[in-house]
C-alpha cells in the first residue's frame, strides 16, 4: 500500500532523524540538561555515529552502487561506482570550502569569541572543549543555587547577566547582617557599571557569537543534507538498512543540535531563538530526501541507482572522517572514549546487517 511503500518510510525516517537536532537544541531550557552535555558524551555519541556511518557507506551503500552499475556492465561497473563515490567525496569538499569561507568572515570579526569558539579545525561542532566544561560548570552551579536557595541564576557567556557570581536580593538568611548586604549591594552597583568601552567589546563579543553560532548551523545544514538524500535512499532499497542509518544520524544530531543553541543562548540569553535556529538546521534533511525522490522517481534506471548509492557513499565518508571523528577526538584528546564508541558503531550496524539477512 501507499502508506506502507518505502518511498513513505524513508520520508518518515528523515524527518524523525531532522527532529533529533531539535532533541539537542532543547537541552537549553534545562540546566540540568545541559549540565550532562559533558565532553564525553559528545564524543561518544559522535564516534558511535561515525562507526555506524563508515562501516554502512563502505559495506552496503557503495556495495548497491557497484551492483547497480554492474548490472548495466559487468565489466566497468566497479570503475563507474569508484567515479561517482568520489564525485560525492569532491562535492561535500567544495560545500566545506563555502562553510569555511563564511565561518571566516565571522571569525575576522569575531575578536575574543574566538575563546568559546574553535577556529579553523575541520568538524561539526566548533565550539571548543573549554567552553564545553564552562557551560557545564555554570550549569551545575545554577542547579546548585536553585537547591540552595530556590531561585535560578542565569550565567551567561561575554558577562551577559548582571548576577553570575553574585546572590540575588532573595537569597539573604538571617545570619547575614543588614550591613553585609548593604555592601555587597553596592558591590553589584559598581560592578554593573561599567564604562562605554567595555560595554561596546561586550556587545561586539555577543553579536560574533552569535555570528559564528549561525555559521555553525549553516554547516550542519549543508552536510544534513546527504545525509537525508542517504537514509531516504537506502530505505527506498532496503527499509532496514535505512532504519538503522536513521538511527545512528539521529544520534550525532543531537550534540550537533547543542553546538548550534548552546553557544547562542549563552550570547543573548535567550532559549527561544537559540532552540528554533537550532531546529531550523536540521530542516535540510528532509530537502535531502525530497531530491531523492525527485531523482529517482524520474529515472528508475539502474544507472541512476548507481549514481545516486556511490555519490552517497562518498558523502558519507568524507562527512564522517572530516567532521564527525575530528569533532569527537576534540572533545576527548586522550581517546577514552572514541575509539570504543567507534568500533561499538560498527559491530552494531555490522550485526543489524547480518540479522536482516538471516
Amino acid at each position: 500500500s501507499i502508506i506502507m511503500s518505502p518511498e513513505v518510510t524513508g520520508f518518515l525516517l528523515v524527518i524523525g532523524a531532522g527532529l533529533s537536532t531539535g532533541v539537542g537544541t532543547a537541552f537549553v531550557f534545562s540546566n540540568k540538561l545541559i549540565s550532562l552535555a559533558s565532553r564525553p558524551f559528545l564524543a561518544g555519541s559522535l564516534g558511535f555515529s561515525a562507526g555506524v556511518m563508515l562501516y554502512v557507506s563502505f559495506a552496503e551503500i557503495l556495495q548497491k552502487g557497484v551492483e547497480s552499475f554492474g548490472a548495466v556492465s559487468e565489466k566497468y561497473g566497479l570503475i563507474y561506482a569508484t567515479l561517482s563515490f568520489f564525485l560525492g567525496v569532491i562535492f561535500m569538499v567544495v560545500c566545506d570550502k563555502v562553510v569555511h569561507r563564511l565561518e571566516s568572515a565571522s571569525y575576522q570579526r569575531g575578536g575574543e569569541a574566538k575563546v568559546i569558539m574553535g577556529e579553523g579545525k575541520d568538524g561539526c561542532c566548533e565550539v571548543k572543549p573549554a567552553a564545553v566544561d564552562e557551560w557545564v560548570s555554570r550549569a551545575k552551579d545554577d542547579l546548585e543555587s536553585h537547591s540552595q536557595h530556590g531561585s535560578e541564576t542565569e550565567t551567561l557567556f561575554c558577562g551577559k547577566s548582571n548576577t553570575v557570581g553574585l546572590r540575588s536580593r532573595n537569597t539573604q538568611t538571617k545570619d547575614q547582617p543588614d550591613e553585609e548586604v548593604a555592601i555587597e549591594e553596592a558591590s553589584i552597583k559598581v560592578a554593573t557599571s561599567p564604562d562605554k568601552e567595555i560595554e561596546s567589546s561586550s556587545t561586539t563579543n555577543e553579536r560574533a557569537l552569535v555570528r559564528m553560532g549561525l555559521a555553525t548551523a549553516l554547516s550542519i545544514a549543508i552536510h544534513n543534507f546527504p545525509e537525508g538524500l542517504a537514509t531516504y535512499v537506502a530505505t527506498v532499497d532496503d527499509p532496514a538498512v535505512g532504519l538503522t542509518l536513521a538511527v545512528a544520524i539521529a544520534i550525532h544530531n543531537v550534540p550537533e543540535g547543542l553546538c548550534v543553541s548552546i553557544p547562542i543562548y549563552y550570547a543573548t540569553g535567550e532559549r527561544k531563538r537559540a532552540f528554533l535556529w537550532g531546529l531550523l538546521s536540521g530542516v535540510t534533511e528532509p530537502i535531502g530526501a525530497l531530491f531523492g525522490w525527485a531523482v529517482l522517481s524520474n529515472s528508475m534506471s539502474e544507472v541512476a541507482y548507481g549514481i545516486m548509492f556511490s555519490a552517497v557513499a562518498g558523502m558519507m565518508v568524507i562527512i564522517t572522517m572530516k567532521e564527525l571523528i575530528p569533532t569527537a577526538h576534540r572533545y576527548d584528546s586522550k581517546d577514552k572514549v572514541v575509539t570504543n564508541s567507534f568500533i561499538a558503531g560498527m559491530v552494531v550496524m555490522a550485526l543489524s546487517l547480518c540479522l536482516f539477512v538471516v
